[in-house]
C-alpha cells in the first residue's frame, strides 16, 4: 500500500461509491458556498466520485476543479462533471492547477494524510484561496488516531487548538467550527 497515493481508496473504490452517503456533508456545504461570488472558482480536494460535495457546488454553478489520488474515483468523477477541470494526483503533490480559487473543499480527506502532509495540505490550499476566499474543510475536533472505516489505514486529527494555529500561520481567519448530521466536525476559514 506504500505507493498507494489514494490512502487505500482505490483498491476499494467501487465499494466506496456504492457506500457514499448522498446527503451527508451536503446542507453544510451549500449553506457555506453561499458566502461564495456567483461564478466562484471552487477547487474539491480528495473529491471521490463528486457525491455529494461537488454535486451540491455544481447546483450552485460553480466551476468545479478536482483533485483525487484514485483514478477510479476520479473517472466516476469525470462522467458526472464532464465540465470540470480534474486532476489525478495525490493532493500533497499536486500544484492545484496553479492558479487561485475562490473556495477550497476537503471533505473527508485531511484526516486520511499524516500529520505532515496535512500542515503541507493546509499551506497549500492557504496559498491557492484568491484574497476573500473561503476553505472548508473536516476532521476531529480531538487529537488521535483511529482506523479509516474502509481502508482500516490509520487515520490522523490534530486537533481542534492546532487545525487552528495552522490556518492562522498560514495568514488564514478561522470563522468557525461545527459538527453536521454524520458526526462530521468543520473547520471554517477564509483569506482576508
Amino acid at each position: 500500500m506504500d505507493d498507494d497515493k489514494s490512502n487505500g481508496y482505490e483498491p476499494l473504490a467501487h465499494e466506496f461509491i456504492r457506500r457514499r452517503s448522498r446527503t451527508i456533508g451536503a446542507t453544510t456545504v451549500k449553506e457555506w458556498s453561499r458566502a461564495l461570488p456567483r461564478n466562484a472558482s471552487v477547487l474539491e480536494l480528495g473529491c471521490g466520485s463528486g457525491v455529494p460535495i461537488s454535486q451540491v457546488l455544481a447546483d450552485e454553478g460553480f466551476a468545479l476543479y478536482a483533485v483525487d489520488a484514485s483514478a477510479t474515483l476520479l473517472e466516476a468523477y469525470r462522467t458526472r462533471f464532464p465540465d470540470a477541470h480534474v486532476e489525478c494526483a495525490a493532493v500533497e503533490e499536486s500544484a492545484l492547477f496553479n492558479r487561485t480559487f475562490d473556495g477550497i473543499v476537503a471533505w473527508g480527506l485531511m484526516f486520511l494524510l499524516p500529520a505532515e502532509n496535512q500542515r503541507l495540505v493546509i499551506e497549500k490550499a492557504a496559498r491557492a484561496l484568491a484574497s476573500g476566499g473561503k476553505f472548508l474543510f473536516t476532521s476531529g475536533a480531538e487529537a488521535g488516531e483511529w482506523p479509516d472505516v474502509m481502508t482500516r489505514l490509520m487515520s490522523v486529527s490534530l486537533g481542534a487548538d492546532e487545525y487552528r494555529a495552522i490556518l492562522r500561520s498560514h495568514g488564514l481567519t478561522v470563522e468557525g467550527e461545527l459538527k453536521d448530521e454524520g458526526e462530521n466536525h468543520y473547520y471554517f476559514a477564509a483569506r482576508p
